[in-house]
């Protein structure tokens, strides 16, 4: 089989609460560097900023090492004067990167009202420092799991490329159906910025299920019956889960896409494994 073309692979990060978890997540991100230098590194952001400390500790650590990084960035729970600032400090380190994102609403309820939207964040960011980043933001192939239609969620997607969006990640999904529709909506609808698909590796059936189940990512019944089967069989699932994966992202990359976006969990060693299956 003729090797692929090489795509652009980046991968995403989420910060650690220990320090020793922080070694750890240095350790993953040389590992990864040293075996095939993915095009940035993005880092997450919690619900309402709740991981904001950390989150900017990572991306200070990885900055420090010249490396690409991506810091996720969301407006609920932060003023427009927080944000202001963020995207100051982000300057100062010469983040030229953000993975946009409207954020989760917290359990209270509560945010500030000055931005309520994806879109309205990534106008403002263009307001305040014009093309000084490449702005991503969320696709979701399934539908975000608040939207009332697929249209109008699909409506909220053209309305953030509106507003001066780069690229897009989407949301983890196991059926190429979904992204392929996707993509189709784009093209009639002229979008043609870079869709990465976002690549979930499967090592633990109950954590997939259990956030699959909250982000609204479906797991295709065939999968979830064969992941039930090895729920006993740690190394059997993993080889399951790695065989779905990688003919997953194959099968993306033949289709067109422009990349791929790794959750790692702040692990290396599954995301090495797909991308040597895919004979990159």
């Amino acid at each position: 089989m003729s090797a692929i073309p090489k795509p652009a692979l980046s991968c995403e990060f989420f910060p650690p609460r220990t320090e020793a978890g922080v070694e750890k997540l240095l350790v993953t991100q040389q590992t990864l560097e040293d075996t095939f230098q993915p095009a940035y590194y993005s880092v997450t952001f919690g619900a309402g900023g709740t991981t904001r400390d950390s989150t900017l500790e990572i991306v200070k650590l990885l900055a420090e090492k010249n490396i690409n990084v991506a810091p996720h960035i969301s407006c609920i729970g932060s003023s427009k004067q927080q944000i202001k600032e963020l995207l100051e400090l982000y300057q100062s380190l010469d983040v030229t990167r953000l993975v946009t994102l409207r954020g989760d609403i917290p359990e209270t309820g509560e945010s500030t009202k000055e931005l309520s939207h994806a879109n309205e964040l990534v106008s403002f960011i263009r307001e305040m420092t014009g093309d000084h980043f490449t702005i991503e933001v969320a696709a979701y192939p399934e539908y975000h799991p608040e939207s009332n239609t697929p249209q109008s969620d699909f409506e909220y997607f053209k309305n953030k490329i509106t507003a001066g969006a780069n690229g897009a990640i989407t949301q983890y999904f196991y059926n190429i159906d979904a992204y392929s529709r996707f993509m189709d909506n784009c093209q009639r609808d002229g979008i043609d910025i870079p869709v990465t698909p976002g690549i979930m590796p499967i090592t633990n059936f109950t954590s997939l299920t259990r956030f699959s189940d909250i982000c609204g990512a479906e797991i295709p019944r065939w999968i979830r019956k064969q992941l039930e089967a090895y729920a006993d069989d740690k190394e059997s699932l993993q080889a399951f889960g790695l065989d779905v994966v990688s003919n997953l992202c194959r099968q993306l990359l033949e289709q067109g896409a422009p990349g791929l976006h790794f959750y790692t969990l702040n692990q290396a060693d599954t995301t090495i494994a797909i991308r040597n299956n895919l004979s990159l």
